[in-house]
């Protein structure tokens, strides 16, 4: 049986753009030059909306992980706040693998990307673009923004079409964004009103805290036409997808069309609602998959022991 290693969190920060991304750093103890994963979350969520979870879990494995929150949420840099921009976000992504890539305390050359829910969505884009990487994992991913429009229903889509406008003049104004909530009721105009997403949402945040259940309003249609799922054929690393069989939120079968294009796309399904990914035993169920795939691929090697 391994054993699990313990493991140092360091808070870092990198630049991005404009401003800058705050994260954490988990460092194994006793593995010599380690491989790392980057973990990007969801819609508006940051990291310690259980990234913390899975990066601590990694670690554990022998593997550094570095989880960061997008800039203009949480404790990152950028203005206006809660502004979700499918761009930077993105350009997050490249600035966090350039800060990986320029650390002496991991092996840089063994790199992976793990997105979960929209994260998923930007981490199969990233891996296409990424040839050097080593391995993905794209857990319950978003990966064609009209599939989920559907799934959100033509009422409560054209509820939200007066804030929209109210935010897209905001902008041409300079003045505060119009917010749309990020996870609601059923019926209610949000960018998430599933039955269990507005509980699923806020079972992520650790007690005593609060996440801001809103964004700028003018994401709205970039979510509508970005369908990262498209670029699944484009990945030429491994990549596993793990996906929801009763996903409210990111359609499974939209997804599984598109993983079965990937050339070294791995699939795993579960009986587990999109946000129960988080917590429980598909948690458990998740991390040691994810933690198999990762080992495959990055090979992490513990240090010889000192006599």
């Amino acid at each position: 049986m391994t054993t699990a290693h313990s493991f140092t969190r360091h808070d870092i920060t990198f630049p991005s753009g404009d401003s800058n991304c705050a994260g954490w750093l988990y460092l194994p103890a006793g593995v010599t030059s380690p491989p790392v994963v980057i973990l990007g979350h969801g819609l508006g969520a940051t990291r310690e909306m259980r990234l913390d979870a899975f990066a601590e879990r990694f670690a554990q494995a022998g593997i550094a992980a570095m989880a960061f929150t997008y800039r203009h949420f949480g404790d990152s840099g950028g203005h206006p706040r809660q502004l979700l921009s499918i761009k930077r976000q993105l350009a997050d992504w490249d600035s966090a693998i350039a800060y990986v890539k320029a650390r002496h305390d991991v092996d840089r050359a063994r790199v992976a990307v793990w997105g979960s829910s929209f994260g998923g969505g930007h981490a199969i884009t990233v891996a296409s673009r990424h040839p050097e990487l080593r391995a993905a994992v794209a857990q319950c991913p978003f990966t064609d923004g009209l599939a989920s429009a559907l799934a959100l229903g033509p009422v409560a889509s054209l509820r939200m079409t007066p804030v929209l406008a109210r935010d897209l003049t905001a902008r041409v104004r300079g003045k505060a964004p119009a917010m749309v909530p990020i996870a609601a009721s059923p019926g209610s105009p949000a960018l998430m009103n599933a039955p269990d997403a507005l509980p699923g949402y806020e079972a992520l945040m650790p007690k005593g805290r609060t996440f801001r259940n809103e964004v700028a309003a003018r994401v709205i249609p970039t979510i509508a036409t970005y369908r990262p799922g498209r670029a699944a054929k484009k990945v030429a690393i491994p990549i596993l997808f793990c996906v929801s069989n009763t996903d409210s939120v990111t359609p499974p079968a939209q997804t599984l069309r598109y993983a079965r294009t990937a050339p070294r796309g791995k699939i795993k399904r579960y009986d587990a609602g999109h946000f129960d990914f988080y917590t429980g035993e598909t948690f458990e169920t998740l991390a040691r998959d994810q933690i198999e795939f990762l080992t495959r691929q990055l090979a992490p090697v513990s240090a010889p022991s000192t006599p």
